[in-house]
């Protein structure tokens, strides 16, 4: 997929275009998930912002006080193919908040793509990493890739758990002793 010209957001494939969906949790509440777009960069902002310094680090593999905006733009740079990424979006104090993203991103392996998943921790617990996870599947195979692999930490419980709910394969990390990686075939 070209862009329409240089700078120019990437435009939604067909097989996205308008795409969103209203999803109830466990706890009955309902979030909005859909893919990213350009502008949503100051809620990704606020998200990362609002994360603990462990959820930072589970999610990053590393530890900040302040995401850089090298990061941002790196988040959000998005295609819809080679790289993606869903949002998931509540109603809060009359504004919509984000609340939990999935993304995969192209590997050099081909038909491979790396993924990652993070919820608030106000909003964990009540299903939303696996409904986040379960579009970016679906989108991961109809985009052709036949496997997807996490590299998360070791002491990730949270990511260990939706990993194996989802499917995925775990292994230790044969170059990192502290992270494992997670496997799924499409």
């Amino acid at each position: 997929m070209s862009n329409p010209s240089p700078g120019a957001p990437p435009a939604f494939p067909e097989k996205l275009d308008g795409s969103h969906w209203i999803e109830s949790l466990s706890d009955g509440s309902q979030v909005l998930i859909r893919p990213l777009r350009e502008d949503d960069r100051e809620r990704e902002e606020d998200f990362i912002h609002r994360l603990s310094p462990d959820s930072r680090r589970l999610r990053f593999l590393g530890g900040f006080k302040e995401a850089s905006p090298a990061l941002i733009d790196q988040l959000m740079d998005v295609d819809y193919n080679q790289r993606m990424a869903f949002v998931a979006l509540a109603h809060e104090n009359g504004k919509l908040r984000e609340v939990g993203v999935s993304r995969y991103s192209a590997t050099d392996a081909l038909g491979r793509c790396e993924c990652a998943v993070t919820v608030a921790e106000d909003w964990r617990q009540r299903g939303l990493g696996v409904l986040l996870m379960r579009h970016l599947i679906d989108l991961a195979r109809r985009n052709g890739y036949k496997q997807m692999i996490s590299l998360d930490a070791a002491d990730n419980e949270a990511m260990r758990d939706l990993a194996s709910y989802l499917g995925f394969h775990r292994r230790l990390d044969p170059g990192d002793s502290g992270q494992v990686i997670h496997t799924l075939d499409l």
